[in-house]
């Protein structure tokens, strides 16, 4: 299968599903209780999306997806950085809570690279093992990143059927000192990066995104066939640096390669939204489009997406690192054209997936997500006014509650990083605001009103009645917030060479083992 679809086309691919669609004759009948499908985009920004105000209007796809469904405009991740905020969307809690942060040093984004040691934690209850008690089958496509080791991966976890990797497609690396990231189906790898699944980093020409979407489609027709509920994750990682597209996207966008991810992207979710209505399920399929954290600004205009008028970007508790682009489609159930200002969250889609396949959610923690079904179903206009939690590491940076938004932490990234020329903020400096040393306001915390200053660009003057109204309604919500935080172990504290991709299950059929070094742990160093 792997060949096949890499030397397929895009039109190709179009006939293809088709034909597959068509063999199937009539609608399949509707079963209770819905599908549920994630699309999880990697480093996609708040401005990527036509519908949210891209000039270039490259995202057809997508605007209409949101033309016949709901438009949440408040929505976001639970971290700046890619596996803090999976972790977060498939336990409902946030990283601090499930472990996925770092105690190493203060207030540091931490993630899954080849070395770290630690992964998911085997306390923590997935969205999947919890779907398994209606009888869901559940597939992930694409980028885990929760722990490459064998007792992390996604099978191990709760889900049935796996095509992806543990780790994002970084590299060429040397094999001696470095191994190339695996690919797997299941259980076993079929390959590695740069090797059997090919990424030219001069031209950024790649097939990875017509793989995924050929095993999400190939899924889908599988399930309604057999006329099982299903769980689709669909994460693919296109958009993250170094960006990637197949042929016939590539040189087609106004935005350069970065352009061209995303126009693949949006492709693969009319693809799969067309599969849908042409099975005759989409009336009893969920689905649910967003992005990991804000866009990745310091990889600059070519491999970086836009945040809009959000201030910063990935890797900071800024709107731009923090509020996605986010989509809910469901027909027959979500009114056409609604746009939602509800404030939700990634966590937010643990619980609303539970509440609409009939399943409580576990009563022996502390969930952070809400179920968004009185929203999504027009049942009520709005839910409890929210708070949203900013964290970095393991210090609650910022607060959101209504309109308005109070920093108890600030910081984009050091003054040694900026000389070196990595950027959080390019041509967005705001004196005071955008700090490089990590400075508390804790006593005093800076407040913006986003409604009319939703760049952060303009704090409430402290003597103003504005501001003391505003810090007396935020300080009570804190004050609880952190009175029931109990933090979870910390799982990204520790990094090993040895515990790297040498020798993926399934490595010895593809004489792709290698030896791994003496194993000499340390403690991770995390920069950001």
């Amino acid at each position: 299968m792997t060949s096949a679809v890499s030397e397929m086309s895009a039109p190709t691919l179009i006939l293809f599903s088709s034909l597959i669609c068509y063999s199937l004759a009539e609608k399949l009948p509707n079963v209770s209780p819905p599908n549920i499908i994630i699309m999880l985009m990697d480093d996609m920004g708040w401005g990527d999306l036509g519908v949210l105000g891209q000039p270039s209007k490259e995202t057809p796809n997508l605007d209409e997806m949101a033309a016949q469904g709901m438009l949440f405009t408040n929505f976001y991740t639970a971290n700046p950085l890619c596996s803090p905020s999976r972790a977060a969307l498939l336990t409902g809690r946030l990283p601090v809570r499930n472990g996925f942060y770092t105690t190493n040093a203060h207030a540091r984004n931490a993630f899954t690279p080849q070395e770290i040691v630690g992964g998911i934690s085997k306390d923590e209850i997935l969205l999947p093992q919890m779907l398994k008690k209606k009888g869901y089958v559940s597939k992930i496509v694409g980028k885990w990143h929760l722990g490459h080791r064998p007792q992390f991966l996604p099978l191990k976890n709760g889900f049935d059927e796996w095509f992806g990797s543990p780790n994002c497609h970084f590299g060429p690396f040397n094999s001696s000192f470095r191994p190339n990231i695996p690919v797997y189906n299941n259980s076993e790898m079929l390959g590695r990066y740069f090797e059997d699944f090919k990424i030219n980093l001069k031209t950024g020409e790649s097939n990875l995104t017509q793989m995924y979407l050929t095993e999400g489609l190939d899924f889908i027709s599988r399930q309604a066939e057999a006329k099982q509920p299903f769980f689709l994750y669909w994460a693919a990682d296109a958009t993250h640096a170094p960006v990637y597209a197949s042929k016939p996207f590539l040189g087609k966008s106004q935005r350069g390669r970065y352009g061209d991810a995303v126009m693949e992207l949006d492709y693969s979710v009319g693809q799969i939204l067309d599969k849908l209505q042409c099975l005759g399920i989409e009336e009893n399929t969920f689905v649910f489009f967003t992005s990991d954290n804000g866009a990745a600004l310091m990889s600059g205009p070519m491999e970086g997406g836009s945040n809009g008028p959000f201030l910063c970007g990935k890797e900071t508790t800024f709107e731009g690192g923090m509020r996605e682009p986010a989509i809910a489609w469901w027909p027959g159930h979500i009114k056409e054209g609604e746009v939602s200002l509800q404030p939700a969250n990634v966590m937010d889609l643990f619980t609303t997936s539970l509440a609409l396949a009939g399943i409580d959610p576990p009563d022996d923690r502390i969930l952070d997500g809400l179920d968004l079904t009185p929203v999504l179903l027009n049942l009520s206009e709005k839910l409890e006014n929210r708070p949203t939690f900013y964290y970095r590491g393991n210090e609650l940076m910022a607060v959101r509650v209504g309109p308005y938004k109070a920093h108890y932490w600030t910081w984009s990234n050091s003054w040694e990083e900026l000389k070196s020329g990595i950027n959080f903020c390019p041509g967005e400096e705001v004196p005071g605001v955008t700090t490089h040393n990590q400075t508390e306001h804790t006593m005093q915390p800076l407040i913006f009103n986003l409604g009319r200053d939703p760049g952060e660009k303009y704090p409430l003057n402290v003597l103003s009645k504005e501001y003391q109204e505003t810090l007396r309604r935020i300080s009570p919500v804190v004050q609880e917030h952190q009175k029931t935080l109990t933090p979870g172990m910390p799982q990204l504290n520790m990094c090993d060479l040895a515990v790297m991709n040498w020798a993926p299950a399934g490595c010895e059929k593809l004489g792709k083992c290698l030896q791994p070094p003496e194993s000499k742990p340390w403690k991770c160093s995390w920069p950001h």
